[in-house]
């Protein structure tokens, strides 16, 4: 499939692009026919799920990185870190979406993210059963799809009413300033939608939402989604404006306007 990327990324974009085609081939054959386990063991009631298509994804990545870009450290949800000697670093979720997953819903995506060790500067997020492939890198994204290349470019917001929220559940926002900023997206724009996990991050890059907000995120939960988002014109940050590459409480938009609004909301 074409796509136009500029040296050296183009080489990472195609290399994550069969990262991606690994992993759905792993993925494909479990989808609506299994059943999870709980990281957690039920600990304290939290519910923390993983099945055997997170795992044999991952280990399918993994392989490829070991076998064709073997002096790249990697960061991965299911099997930790594996140390480095060339200063980048591939940051995975195999399913970023496991519930959604174990429901049979088709919001989970495979993210594939290149640290070059000073920024995500490369981005995949694969939906294999749907057949989305959204793909970020310095200075463009695309989504990928049928054999079509389409462009991802962010949308205008002048007004926070006419502006459409995404997260993935209210049960992220576990402060009470958390709660707060939650409430207050929800109270001023015109319309919520929520259980979309990784998805959100990529139609906001596709100009259909325009803001994103979670809490507890971890590095590989965002990585992938980092050069997406800017690739297409978007600004995603932490709820301070630093850097969202280490997780945590996230704010992204698609208007830079917008960003700087609900960032002052979060700040005030």
């Amino acid at each position: 499939m074409p796509l136009s990327v500029p040296a050296p990324h183009n080489e990472i974009v195609d290399f994550a692009c069969r990262c991606a085609d690994a992993a759905g081939t792993a993925i494909l054959p479990h989808f609506r026919q299994t059943t999870a386990e709980d990281k957690t063991g039920d600990a304290a009631g939290e519910f923390d799920p993983v099945t055997i298509a997170d795992k044999g994804a991952e280990q399918a990545i993994r392989e490829l990185i070991d076998r064709e870009r073997p002096d790249d450290a990697i960061l991965g949800e299911e099997f930790g870190e594996k140390d480095g000697t060339s200063g980048a670093r591939w940051v995975i979720d195999p399913i970023d979406g496991t519930r959604a997953f174990i429901a049979g819903l088709p919001t989970w995506g495979t993210l594939i993210g290149y640290h070059d060790g000073k920024k995500p500067a490369v981005g995949v997020m694969d939906q294999s059963f749907v057949g989305d492939r959204f793909v970020g890198w310095p200075g463009g994204a695309a989504l990928l799809r049928e054999n079509k290349v389409t462009p991802l470019k962010t949308r205008e917001c002048p007004h926070i009413g006419d502006a459409i929220f995404a997260c993935t559940t209210p049960e992220l926002f576990r402060t009470p300033r958390e709660q707060n900023a939650y409430d207050t997206l929800l109270r001023e724009t015109k319309m919520l939608r929520l259980g979309t996990d990784c998805y959100a991050y990529c139609l906001l890059a596709h100009g259909l939402i325009d803001i994103v907000l979670e809490a507890q995120l971890k590095p590989f939960d965002i990585q992938a989604l980092i050069p997406i988002i800017e690739g297409a014109g978007g600004v995603i940050t932490d709820w301070h404006g630093g850097s969202a590459e280490h997780g945590g409480e996230v704010i992204a938009a698609g208007d830079p306007a917008t960003h700087a609004w609900v960032l002052e909301m979060l700040n005030s």
